[in-house]
């Protein structure tokens, strides 16, 4: 069980799967999201959160205003606590509901239609460094010019290659044994960047 942190759900309570999914800590959510919406990302934002786990990324970012949200999952068992989950913070924040999609995240992104403005990913710490890079060059070409990629791995892992994908890296941070890599598309936002003061490499 966890809950989301701020905005007009905020407080309500969100399911975690049981097994299959590796749930974004709390400390992190709450460090990432402080970030964000500093660097106004969010509010307005067309929203896609990649392998969603109980969609807590995705639905965060729907309680502090974004316009819409993607949720993809291919689990069964965990797409069907995303419903729930979407439904609960749409009935707490008088929201509209967030979409789930059960599909795999390759298949998605070859038929979505984006734009996205804020992209969640946070793969399986077994998902292969080729499968990772794969997920961001079909991603890239859904990007809005001025939209922001967070990747969430294991502090081990290999960091995703942002600039095969078209992407530029603006921010690197660890939490404990996880990563999160700030992309934005090259050569355009400039305008949600991070100050250079809050970077840490």
């Amino acid at each position: 069980m966890t809950r989301i942190i701020s905005g007009s759900a905020g407080g309500a309570r969100l399911d975690v799967p049981n097994a299959g999914t590796r749930p974004t800590s709390d400390r992190v959510r709450e460090s990432l999201f402080g970030a964000l919406d500093a660097a106004d990302a969010i509010e307005g934002a067309r929203v896609l959160d990649l392998y969603a786990g109980s969609g807590a990324l995705g639905l965060e970012s729907l309680s502090r205003g974004a316009s819409s949200v993607e949720l993809v999952e291919s689990g069964r068992a965990a797409a069907a606590v995303i419903r729930r989950n979407a439904a609960t913070v749409a009935r707490a924040g008088k929201l509209p509901t967030a979409r789930v999609h059960e599909s795999a995240v390759r298949p998605y992104l070859q038929r979505a239609s984006g734009p996205f403005d804020l992209v969640f990913t946070d793969p399986p710490y077994d998902l292969d460094d080729a499968a990772m890079d794969g997920d961001l060059q079909l991603l890239a070409p859904l990007l809005s010019s001025d939209a922001l990629v967070v990747v969430e791995r294991a502090k081990r892992s290999t960091a995703p290659d942002l600039a095969s994908a078209g992407l530029e890296l603006i921010r690197e941070k660890s939490y404990g044994d996880t990563t999160l890599w700030w992309a934005t598309p090259a050569r355009g936002g400039s305008e949600t960047q991070p100050d250079a003061e809050s970077q840490s490499r």
